[in-house]
């Protein structure tokens, strides 16, 4: 995503998680005689405090490592750096043609909305590969789905759009939503091809809603046909081959100048205000929330994509609830559909929907198993353990004396629904990954100042954390849990924002993207602010440009595996089948950085001109296919 200092919209008295850690690791210090962050465990690098109680597993004697590659360094140089022994090579970068007879990317930023809404996106984020073939084909061929977050004016157009005109606001647009494109490893090289399946969902493809909130339902009722969707961010997948685009900061696009006007607290909720920054409202009505103000109620959801259907509708699965979504995790237990996903905001929570049948019985019966279930909201408490509080209509605080109508109340309020039921306030939860082994479900806090307590021990905690959880009996479906920090992430040359940390290895900030392997691998992605990215004023000169880094769940060790061109962010990890090639998503390579300066129409390049280093050029947004040079599985 986008990071910016964010402030927060929750004003509730719910409990932060820091407070929550905090008191855990006060309780556990004391138990376990006082360790504390003096406890410094070095791996392969830079080291962290281990703070007693918390420290990963010791690793059995008769395990074999996960990590089989050499640390690289961080850096700050306008290059992608891999580990030794491996290849990363730039695929699909923003503009390129969906299919070989299609418009050209223009690298002086003229391309129209029409071209852009026939080429790859800008930003690429959450992405996914679903193979087309079996066997050994699975990993050689298949779509790359992948979100497109947001754009920027200065490389997006030619010249600054002041003030911006509607054509602006169609091409930035056509420059949001998903890529459907096949590709394919020909010649030892991966590939865009053509085919019937290669698409674009935009900011004005139609589509429609399902669920409690209705296509008909009157919160939807807006002043154009519903259309689009922005702001995606992480992703998910579904074993029925679907995608799942989840809205994120879709509140920024509204915005109004009528005098007066100002939002309820339902719209303040979820962060609406009458600036906007990016002044769409100003040519296009549509994104004028005075004029339209029913247009934000079609935002903030998980949309389902059919990518082996060219024809089909996006669906918005109003079930799951309306927030900020980082992304919507798929697990399930005797077949049963449960999807997590957090709304990545500082302060705000993390969710759970729970299906009611087996997801194949639903489809049998076609009924969408993303609309027939239950939606909970996280609770941590200081012991350890947690609970899933329910967010169904007539539990708890959401009754009609409350003022909560019904459970399309609750999916269109979902935010004000959760603060009534007491849920623990996080430090930006973001992406969610389930071990496939273990089942426990790991969530990356990238920062904040939610605390202080014991899911969080910092207040403010500019590093982050990651921290995990195992459901009851080992059952997706159930609504206790025990939890535990995985990482609290930081620079130990900076003990007054860093301590406690706990990393066992290299060391990184601002958690984001996560992806577990088969194998128990976790693929950690970093989204430093660029406001703070390589500052010492913000504790970050030591950790260089955002990185890609793999830990070994067993034992926390940690390696950096990959470093990022400037001003960029990691994102959008994905493997193939038999894990032979990682695709990562460099996302606003080149964008304004308080350390590097700050891009213009008339010099894009300022910051970055990755990847192509066109002196004429502009930096471009890409997905890297890192693969092991004479095979291997990636990272070990």
């Amino acid at each position: 995503m986008k990071t910016e200092d964010e402030g927060s919209s929750n004003s509730s008295m719910n409990r932060e998680i820091g407070d929550v850690i905090a008191t855990r690791f006060s309780r556990r210090s004391m138990l376990s005689g006082g360790l504390g962050a003096a406890a410094l465990v070095t791996v392969g690098g830079a080291g962290m405090g281990s703070l007693a109680g918390c420290a990963p597993e010791i690793v059995p004697p008769d395990a074999t490592p996960l990590l089989g590659f050499e640390s690289v360094p961080a850096g700050s140089a306008d290059v992608v750096v891999v580990a030794d022994g491996y290849v990363a090579e730039v695929l699909i970068p923003w503009g390129t043609p969906l299919l070989s007879t299609g418009p050209a990317w223009k690298k002086d930023g003229s391309n129209t909305a029409a071209e852009q809404a026939q080429q790859i996106g800008y930003n690429h984020d959450g992405m996914h590969f679903f193979p087309t073939g079996t066997g050994a084909a699975a990993s050689r061929k298949g779509l790359l789905v992948l979100n497109h977050e947001y754009t920027d004016a200065t490389q997006i157009y030619p010249a600054a759009p002041a003030p911006i005109t509607f054509d602006q606001v169609q091409k930035a647009l056509a420059g949001h939503g998903v890529s459907v494109v096949q590709i394919e490893l020909i010649a030892n090289k991966w590939r865009r091809t053509d085919s019937p399946l290669n698409r674009r969902v935009t900011g004005t493809t139609p589509v429609t809603f399902s669920g409690p909130v209705g296509p008909a339902h009157p919160a939807l009722q807006s002043n154009n046909a519903p259309m689009g969707t922005l702001n995606n961010c992480a992703h998910g997948s579904t074993p029925w081959n679907t995608y799942l685009a989840c809205e994120e900061n879709w509140n920024g696009y509204f915005g109004t100048d009528a005098a007066g006007w100002a939002p309820t607290a339902d719209q303040a909720r979820y962060g609406v205000a009458k600036a906007s920054s990016y002044g769409w409202h100003t040519a296009d009505p549509r994104f004028d929330v005075a004029v339209n103000p029913k247009e934000l109620n079609r935002f903030g959801w998980v949309v389902e994509i059919d990518p082996f259907d060219p024809a089909s509708v996006p669906v918005k699965r109003t079930a799951l609830g309306r927030v900020k979504h980082e992304g919507a995790t798929f697990a399930e237990t005797d077949g049963v559909a449960v999807i997590y996903s957090g709304d990545d905001e500082a302060g705000d929570y993390i969710y759970k929907f729970v299906g009611n049948a087996p997801w194949a019985d639903l489809r049998a019966a076609a009924k969408s198993p993303l609309d027939e279930g239950s939606l909970y909201v996280a609770k941590f408490n200081d012991d350890g353990s947690g609970s899933w509080l329910p967010l169904i209509a007539g539990e708890g605080a959401l009754t009609v004396a409350n003022g909560w109508v019904d459970q399309a109340d609750i999916c269109l309020r979902t935010r004000k629904a959760a603060d009534a039921q007491g849920a623990t306030k996080m430090d930006r939860p973001e992406w969610i990954a389930v071990h496939p082994i273990t089942g426990a479900v790991y969530c990356t806090l990238t920062n904040g100042s939610s605390g202080i307590n014991a899911v969080n021990p910092r207040k403010p905690n500019p590093y982050g954390s990651i921290i995990n959880w195992t459901e009851t009996g080992g059952d997706h479906r159930s609504l206790t849990f025990d939890w535990e920090i995985f990482a609290l992430a930081g620079d130990p040359a900076y003990p007054a924002i860093s301590a406690p940390g706990n990393i066992v290895g290299d060391i990184y900030g601002s958690p984001d993207g996560i992806l577990v392997d088969p194998d128990g691998r976790l693929f950690i992605e970093t989204d430093i602010s660029n406001s703070a990215q390589l500052l010492a004023s913000r504790g970050y000169d030591n950790i260089g440009n955002n990185q890609l880094l793999i830990a070994d769940t067993t034992t926390g060790e940690t390696r950096r595996f990959l470093v990022g061109p400037r001003g960029c962010e990691l994102t959008g990890a994905v493997l193939t089948p038999d894990q032979q090639t990682l695709f990562v998503n460099i996302q606003h390579p080149g964008e304004a950085t308080a350390a590097l300066g700050a891009p213009t129409n008339a010099n894009p390049r300022a910051v970055s001109n990755w990847p192509d280093y066109d002196p004429a050029g502009r930096p471009r947004p890409a997905t890297l296919a890192i693969r092991k040079i004479g095979g291997g599985k990636v990272g070990s």
